[in-house]
């Protein structure tokens, strides 16, 4: 048996610190927390350090490059929100160490040239050339106009490997597309209605305040972006709160919709040792379709929603290494993610938890997420104390991943 002993570091259990605690890892999972180190253990010396549960982003557009990228910055597992990693798909990715793992929706349940058409240049083909794409059945795109279509697109979501339903709702109006087909409130009633009837987790795509209220109302577990069309007011922050939804706020990807680059982040050492051309110049860009949104009525709206008690999880809709999908880079933009949510006004322990054992819980993985034993040895190791600066999470010592070492 493979036996690991991290000593001296400071521990972030993903909810609280719990001081300097030893970490005994064994077999790929946190045997236990504090007592002497065995015989024959691999010492790691974390003095000076503090470790954490690896992180987990909840918004994604991913491959197998992207999954490498993002655990070279301590983001050992990835939530895709658009895309192939379905279960089925992915034992590929679930048994190498060497990449984050990954959960999926497959495709979200959108009218045809609905979004997500419209952030593509004509002639565009999202995902590999053809005839490279993995062999096996084709992903199921479920393009709905009817409640009777979304209703019988959710069993075949979950034939085909779901992990949770993903519904966009977007009339075009942020991306510059306004009039693009979007579902209306009955279809999406009806899709999450029957995506509950089956036990699955609902996940709605909104930017507009109207959107997120469409989606509050059919029953929405979870909101997949924060409406940048307009400041919050009391009212739907208390809709937000009393629906008990969870958001994913991604004001990283609202920063680059309005126009703001993550060059600051690209110009930081810790961040451009790790990306290689492509995502330096992606991260370099925005998207830039809302150049009339304001980025401090977003944080204030994160501020209210925390301040309401809502979980807030940390997500970046990362996709690929491309400018006009621009100021995102996978496991980089989490960090970016971390600090504005503190620029926001929560604390540095509410952002981590953001990105560890709120979105675990709330997306129902139970084995990672915090430090305690029995969890997958998911973790990473950085110098310094990112509960009292957050921006220490990018001081990256080492990360594993089911225990398996990644050294930075």
């Amino acid at each position: 048996m493979s036996m690991t002993v991290i000593t001296g570091a400071r521990v972030f259990d993903g909810e609280k610190t719990l001081g300097v605690t030893n970490v005994l890892i064994e077999d790929g999972q946190i045997a236990r927390l504090g007592g002497d180190t065995p015989g024959g253990a691999e010492i790691v010396d974390g003095s000076g350090a503090t470790l954490l549960p690896g992180l987990i982003d909840a918004h994604v557009h991913t491959n197998r490059d992207a999954l490498a990228l993002a655990l070279r910055f301590g983001v050992t597992t990835e939530l895709e929100m658009q895309g192939t990693h379905t279960r089925g798909r992915r034992s590929h990715i679930s048994e190498d160490d060497a990449l984050a793992d990954v959960r999926s929706s497959g495709f979200g349940i959108t009218p045809p040239g609905g979004h997500p058409s419209e952030l593509f240049p004509e002639g565009f083909r999202p995902g590999p050339p053809p005839g490279t794409r993995p062999a096996g059945e084709p992903p199921l795109m479920p393009f709905s106009t009817t409640p009777e279509e979304a209703v019988a697109f959710i069993p075949q979501l979950i034939e085909r490997g779901s992990d949770y339903i993903k519904f966009m709702v977007d009339d075009g109006s942020i991306e510059g597309h306004p009039g693009l087909p979007m579902l209306d409130q009955a279809t999406l009633d009806a899709g999450v209605a029957e995506a509950k009837k089956h036990g699955m987790l609902t996940i709605a795509h909104t930017l507009t305040a109207d959107a997120t209220r469409m989606a509050i109302e059919a029953g929405i577990d979870g909101l997949a972006h924060l409406f940048m069309d307009q400041p919050h007011t009391d009212e739907i922050i208390n809709q937000v709160k009393d629906a008990g939804v969870f958001v994913v706020p991604c004001v990283v990807l609202n920063a680059s919709m309005m126009g703001i680059t993550g060059e600051d982040l690209a110009d930081d050492p810790r961040v451009a040792s790790r990306l290689d051309a492509d995502w330096d110049k992606a991260l370099r860009s925005s998207f830039g379709h809302y150049p009339q949104g304001k980025i401090e009525d977003v944080l204030a709206t994160v501020k209210a929603l925390a301040d309401a008690g809502v979980d807030l999880l940390a997500g970046t809709d990362a996709s690929l290494p491309l400018p006009f999908l621009g100021g995102l880079a996978h496991g980089a933009s989490v960090h970016h993610e971390l600090q504005y949510l503190t620029r926001a006004g929560l604390t540095p322990a509410q952002a981590l938890r953001a990105a560890t054992a709120t979105t675990a819980r709330r997306f129902g993985l139970e084995d990672r997420g915090r430090i305690a034993e029995g969890m997958r040895a998911d973790l990473f190791l950085v110098d310094g104390d990112p509960t009292d600066i957050i921006s220490d999470t990018l001081n990256i010592r080492s990360v594993w991943r089911r225990g398996t070492r990644l050294v930075a």
